[in-house]
C-alpha cells in the first residue's frame, strides 16, 4: 500500500475575491474569517474559496462578479482582494490517484441512491460548466461517506475529515493556437472546511 501524503506540511497563500467592505471588516478584526460558501454549485463543494498564488485571478473574479452579481452570493459593490496564510492540513486533493479514486467511488454510490429513488443526478452547466452541480455534489457526498464510516467505526479503518480541497481547473480557452492544455484562466482553487484550524491569518495583499 502507498504512503499516505494527504496530511500536508507548510504553508501556502491564498486570495479571496470580494467586496471591500466585506475584506476590510476582516482585516480590521482579530476574530472573524469569511463565510463559507454552500451553493449547490460550488466548484469543490462547501467551504471558503481562495485561488492559490494568484491575487490578480482572485481580483479579477471580483470585478466579474461586479458586473455579474450572480456569480457571488454577496453584492460586490467595489472589488478587493484579501490574502490567506493557509495550513492546508488534511487535504482532498485533486490531482492526486487517491482522492481521484476516493471521488469516483463517491459518484457511484451517489449515482446509485438517485437512480433507486427515481431522481435525475445533477447536471454541470454553463460555460466551461462553470456551475458544477455534479461535481460539487459528489464531493460534498464523498465526504458525507467519510462521516458516516467513521461514526460507524468502519472496519476498513478510520476516516478522518478533511479540513480542506484543492483543485486544479482549465478554462477560459486555448491560450494560443495548439496549446497543449494550456488555457487563459487555468487557475488552482481551494476550498477551506475548517477554517478555525486551516486560515492562520489574514492580510493585505500587493496587487
Amino acid at each position: 500500500m502507498a504512503a499516505d501524503y494527504r496530511q500536508r506540511s507548510g504553508l501556502v497563500l491564498g486570495f479571496h475575491g470580494c467586496d471591500r467592505e466585506v475584506g476590510e471588516k476582516i482585516l480590521a478584526s482579530n476574530s472573524e474569517h469569511l463565510r463559507l460558501s454552500t451553493n449547490d454549485y460550488d466548484w469543490l463543494g462547501q467551504g471558503v474559496y481562495f485561488w492559490e498564488n494568484d491575487p490578480q485571478r482572485a481580483l479579477e473574479f471580483a470585478q466579474e462578479a461586479h458586473k455579474k452579481p450572480k456569480l457571488s452570493k454577496g453584492y460586490i459593490a467595489e472589488p478587493f482582494v484579501i490574502g490567506a496564510v493557509l495550513d492546508l492540513r488534511f487535504c482532498l486533493d485533486m490531482q492526486e490517484r487517491t482522492a481521484l479514486d476516493e471521488l469516483e467511488f463517491a459518484y457511484e454510490l451517489l449515482e446509485l441512491r438517485f437512480r433507486t429513488e427515481g431522481k435525475p443526478m445533477p447536471v454541470n452547466k454553463g460555460q466551461d460548466r462553470g456551475q458544477r452541480f455534479l461535481d460539487g455534489a459528489v464531493i460534498d457526498a464523498l465526504h458525507r461517506i467519510r462521516e458516516l464510516l467513521n461514526r460507524e467505526k468502519s472496519s476498513f479503518g478510520q476516516f478522518p475529515p478533511y479540513h480542506s480541497v484543492r483543485g486544479a481547473f482549465w478554462e477560459g480557452g486555448e491560450l494560443f493556437p495548439g496549446a497543449a492544455g494550456f488555457q487563459k484562466k487555468s487557475h488552482v482553487q481551494i476550498a477551506v472546511r475548517d477554517v478555525a484550524s486551516c486560515i492562520k491569518g489574514y492580510f493585505r495583499p500587493l496587487v
